[in-house]
């Protein structure tokens, strides 16, 4: 009997619903036992070994001591994990704000571990752990390094300068808005203070060097500051089916935003010269980045170490002089957190280009800047999608009603078609023929029924690379199960909704008289269903409620054509002796 075989059907679809189920949350289970595995913090025993330095730009007249350093020296990564002694703890300094815990290491003066207190590992019912982004482990080494490099640089061949602290500890404290966390060495009659500057409610800290030469020579150094990292995947989840972009970014003369992954270095050293810029390393939600003094000439590198899987990605500015008795400071900036666009145009032009919304960023950054304004009158990220979406459909209706009505119009003319079908099924050429007359005479255009989904289809592209770019929406809930609207629906609830309203809206449309082009529209609905099963929930969200206005404004229009025909003289009169 049909009620039988339609009883099995569903049965294993639920089953199947039931396992896919599952296996989700097996996926998101190991993936979060990987993320807590966080192994301790490294400290290198030897305070003699010497990270790389950078390259210097041909401009620069540093000696030859220096040069070639980075071939030599080896990675951090590669030496044993030692035993933690108290005289190596002392050289860790860890400072502690509102967004941020930063551990600093005295030799060289290099930031060795951040993690974003704001900025959980993963959703649950603890919380999760604070977001490491920067750290130095036994596993990876992602860190960030600065210097003096020159005649009278601070890291030469022979080693890096061992900075003394005042404290081990330093935090930012209730009704302090700045923090200033010191570092000093004495070289050769000069003082250097390398000095951290941390502001409440900010990711960027302010890298100084305060140099006060009492020598009786002249002093001369160049800052360089670098990203140092390995080419590990970090251990994050991603969201949207793809993986997201993982690997350097600078400012270039003739590009404002260069992309250029580890393949991509490995092939060869990167170089670039510009006034002000930036070098960044970008991932999934969030970004470390170097900002020179925007009014000086600096030299960017992107580089490989031969032979090891370390990555430099840094930059040297202007050379500092002083004279004999004289005083001088450089800063530079250092970014470290989220991708949060504001925030990152402040600090540098283009800098806030490193979200990247591909080539539909026109697009894309206009339904961001919308979102983020709905979401300050309603406070929640899943209501501002649908308000956006109602708001985008609005717009665009009077674009689409002529579609609409083109299409309601096809779907009233489907007896007919079908009359035609019976006649010149066998003869496609005349069937073709009639069809294109049938067509004219009642004037209706068979393919103004696709504008309105190409119409929404810029939308929905910038739109997904909104949800998979901004940060603000990671981690954010809608309702019920929907607990984060950047990652897919733990449940399938959505995309199994998703595919019923489309199911829903084929009804409201003509089918093609074409059994191929008919079957392909009937398996539509379950291939997008499946499709939309890896995607962000989110996503699916703005397309359900797409879906679901849609249905309404074709309901509408179709209703307003029925009321006109009924209206016409002699058109309701024949349509009650029909029903008679």
């Amino acid at each position: 009997m049909d009620w039988k075989k339609t009883l099995n059907i569903a049965a294993i679809g639920i089953v199947a619903w039931l396992l896919i189920v599952e296996w989700n949350q097996f996926q998101n289970n190991a993936a979060s036992q990987v993320v807590t595995q966080a192994p301790e913090l490294l400290i290198p025993q030897s305070p003699q070994q010497v990270t790389s330095s950078p390259e210097p730009s041909s401009s620069q007249q540093i000696p030859s001591s220096v040069n070639q350093v980075a071939n030599e020296l080896p990675a951090l990564a590669e030496l044993p994990v030692p035993v933690v002694e108290s005289a190596l703890d002392t050289r860790l300094v860890k400072v502690t704000t509102d967004t941020v815990e930063v551990t600093i290491d005295t030799l060289g003066g290099d930031i060795v571990q951040v993690k974003l207190l704001k900025h959980l590992t993963k959703m649950d019912e603890d919380g999760g752990e604070a977001f490491t982004l920067l750290t130095r482990t036994s596993r990876n080494e992602y860190i960030a390094q600065s210097g003096l490099i020159g005649k009278n640089g601070t890291d030469t061949r022979e080693g890096r300068a061992v900075y003394a602290a005042s404290s081990s500890e330093y935090s930012l404290q209730d009704g302090q808005s700045t923090l200033n966390v010191d570092l000093t060495v004495n070289q050769d009659g000069v003082r250097l203070v390398k000095r951290f500057s941390f502001t409440r409610s900010d990711y960027a800290i302010g890298v100084s060097y305060l140099i006060n030469n009492t020598s009786y020579e002249p002093w001369e150094a160049t800052f360089y500051g670098q990203i140092k990292r390995d080419s590990h995947q970090p251990l994050i989840e991603s969201s949207g089916g793809i993986r997201p972009y993982l690997g350097a970014a600078l400012r270039e003369v003739d590009k404002n935003f260069a992309k250029h992954d580890f393949s991509d270095i490995e092939d060869g050293s990167i170089k670039a010269s510009i006034e002000g810029g930036w070098v960044a390393m970008v991932q999934h939600y969030f970004i470390s980045a170097w900002i020179p003094p925007a009014d000086q000439l600096n030299s960017f590198s992107l580089r490989k170490l031969s032979g090891q899987d370390v990555y430099l990605l840094g930059f040297t500015g202007e050379k500092i002089s002083l004279a004999p008795g004289a005083s001088g400071q450089y800063t530079a900036q250092f970014y470290v957190g989220p991708k949060d666009q504001e925030r990152l145009e402040e600090l540098a032009e283009y800098l806030d280009l490193t979200v990247d919304y591909g080539f539909l960023w026109m697009l894309a950054k206009p339904i961001f800047a919308a979102m983020q304004f709905i979401h300050e009158l309603v406070g929640n990220w899943g209501w501002s999608i649908i308000l956006l979406t109602i708001g985008i459909k609005v717009l665009l209706y009077p674009l689409s009603a002529a579609s609409l009505k083109s299409m309601a119009k096809m779907r009233s003319l489907q007896p007919k078609m079908e009359r035609l079908k019976e006649t010149y099924g066998d003869d496609r050429q005349k069937m073709s023929q009639e069809l294109m007359g049938l067509y004219k005479k009642e004037k209706v255009n068979p393919a103004g029924g696709c504008f309105p989904m190409l119409l929404q289809m810029p939308v929905f592209l910038a739109l997904y690379w909104v949800l998979l770019e901004s940060v603000e929406i990671r981690h954010s809930p809608w309702i019920f199960w929907i607990h984060d609207l950047s990652a897919k629906d733990p449940y399938f609830i959505l995309p199994l909704v998703m595919g019923a309203s489309m199911l829903l809206m084929q009804k409201m449309q003509p089918m093609p008289t074409d059994p191929t082009q008919a079957m392909v529209m009937k398996v539509m609905p379950i291939a997008f269903t499946f499709f939309f099963m890896i995607f962000p929930s989110g996503l699916v969200l703005y397309w359900t409620v797409n879906n679901l206005l849609s249905m309404l404004q074709q309901w509408y229009v179709n209703r307003q054509l029925e009321l006109a025909s009924a209206s016409k003289p002699g058109k309701g009169k024949a349509k009650n002796q029909a029903k008679k």
